[in-house]
């Protein structure tokens, strides 16, 4: 599987943006999703996991209610909706996917996208 990352820019703070990641293969919807950030000079950080069938979502504590990921798998593609951003959303953004969810949510994922860049100014 090929992850290819879109979406990120610049945004004011209190402003939206949304990340889309495209996959390649047909074995795309078989794959639980996520999306990590790695902010300058920070350890890369989980954000938000779905499942393969976008039944089951999760978040980290800092995006829950802010942020929203779902996934078309018609289209093998994800998305992470974001709002109200604030400077400390600020990070580069990566895609990712594993066969298990709770192993996604915990870093351990079979492959990366490169990221995206999301800057929040203030």
């Amino acid at each position: 599987v090929q992850l290819q990352a879109s979406g990120g820019g610049l945004v004011q703070a209190g402003g939206s943006l949304r990340l889309s990641c495209a996959a390649s293969g047909r074995t795309f919807s078989s794959y639980s999703m996520a999306w990590f950030r790695q902010a300058s000079g920070k350890e890369r950080e989980f954000v938000a996991a779905i499942s393969w069938g976008g039944g089951s979502a999760y978040y980290a504590d800092s995006v829950n209610g802010r942020f929203t990921i779902s996934r078309d798998n018609a289209k093998n593609t994800v998305y992470l909706q974001m709002s109200s951003l604030n400077s400390e959303d600020t990070a580069v953004y990566y895609c990712a996917a594993g066969i298990y969810i709770h192993e996604v949510v915990a870093g351990k994922v079979d492959y990366w996208g490169q990221g995206t860049q999301v800057t929040v100014s203030s």
